[in-house]
């Protein structure tokens, strides 16, 4: 895939430099589950220490291919080291999009050089998908916002030093939110942990909450009302990135799955001779090829777009000239649905030894399922390619 045209010779040579890093730093702890928060903190200082966090912090435009060839090999080994990179990036985009020039410059070199971990706080126990159904508030007072609310399924919860929070400031006439950006300081009054969050496969994730936080009204990222369109381009810029890491999982799987059928024996001949597991491997590396192009066909359009500052008001970063949402999406929805085909392949492959707890196809089975409903589920996703489709045919 790396010699594809979609790389240049720096993509090549990064490919190189992160696949012996994660065979190094991130795979002997890819299986251990306990002490995640610890673990999570690790993994940030260790892709600090490796120059890779700033791949993921946008100080200016973000490359979108080295975002995915990361993601990608970092799932390969621990879908946790995968999100304490990804993490990083997601909760500064906003910032280093439209926040004032000393917050932007304070809160993306403490994310970049590992100093501060970053969160990204959208999702609330009554708005999911549904954005525009925000109930968190952020009142002017004087100099300050006042929020009062709850987040829930955040990412990084109760280890992260700071938060892009989206809250409402007013509402529209159509009793739609108002919605605008804030970074809350971890330690600020008013913000709490209310809970951390059990999840299939475990990370650090909860819900928090904000009981008069008064923050700085210098702390807006952007202007009043522009919240909605941040977060929408924070969820555009990384939505292939999370097909990037459903590949890296799929691929895992393939490997485990054609090493097992290379050694194990049932009735005298070995797995891989069988037809039908032959057709299972075909299947599998067929549709991991198909994703791994969809994914890598949007991180270059959008890479190789023009660049422009008029077409999002209030921006400090190049945004490019042209979306990619129907891209982006495509990529997003294929690979996450065919990582969970391929995965459940190579399970079955596996047989009873597949079911084992702590075994690599069981650990990528539950790791897997997460990606098709967060960044936008995939019935969402449906939702956006027809949408965008039927534009572009008017």
């Amino acid at each position: 895939m790396i010699e594809l045209p979609f790389f240049t010779p720096e993509h090549q040579h990064l490919a190189q430099v992160v696949a012996e890093f994660v065979a190094h730093e991130i795979e002997p702890h890819s299986g251990v589950e306990d002490d995640v928060e610890g673990l999570a903190r690790h993994f940030v200082s260790l892709l600090a220490g490796a120059g890779l966090t700033s791949y993921a912090v946008a100080e200016s435009r973000l490359d979108i291919r080295s975002l995915c060839l990361i993601r990608e090999a970092l799932s390969y080994s621990s879908s946790l080291a995968d999100l304490a990179f990804v993490m990083q990036g997601l909760g500064t985009y906003a910032i280093a999009q439209a926040a004032p020039d000393h917050v932007r410059d304070f809160w993306l070199a403490r994310a970049a050089s590992g100093k501060a971990i970053a969160a990204f706080a959208l999702t609330e126990p009554d708005a999911g998908s549904d954005v525009a159904g925000i109930q968190t508030t952020a009142r002017r007072d004087g100099e300050s916002y006042v929020i009062n609310g709850r987040k829930r399924f955040i990412s990084n919860a109760g280890i992260a030093d700071f938060y892009t929070v989206f809250a409402r400031t007013g509402t529209r006439e159509d009793g739609r939110a108002t919605l605008s950006a804030f970074v809350v300081g971890a330690k600020m009054q008013g913000f709490s942990l209310v809970e951390r969050t059990p999840l299939l496969a475990p990370h650090p994730i909860g819900e928090i909450a904000f009981n008069d936080c008064r923050v700085p009204a210098e702390d807006m990222v952007g202007n009043e009302g522009d919240g909605f369109r941040l977060a929408m381009e924070t969820l555009d810029t990384f939505r292939a990135s999370v097909g990037a890491a459903a590949c890296g999982m799929a691929r895992r799987a393939l490997d485990e799955a054609i090493g097992y059928a290379s050694t194990r024996k049932q009735f005298g001949r070995l797995l891989g001779e069988h037809q039908l597991v032959q057709e299972k491997l075909a299947d599998m590396i067929t549709e991991l090829d198909a994703a791994r192009l969809l994914v890598y066909r949007a991180a270059y359009v959008r890479d190789t777009a023009p660049t422009t500052h008029a077409a999002a008001p209030n921006t400090r970063a190049a945004m490019p000239a042209v979306r990619v949402t129907r891209e982006a999406s495509e990529a997003k929805l294929f690979a996450t649905e065919a990582a969970g085909r391929i995965i459940d392949s190579a399970v079955q492959l596996h047989g009873g030894a597949g079911l084992v707890r702590g075994s690599v196809v069981e650990r990528l089975y539950r790791d897997v399922r997460a990606l098709r409903i967060y960044e936008g589920t995939s019935e969402i996703q449906k939702l956006v390619i027809a949408g965008q489709l039927l534009k572009e045919n008017k």
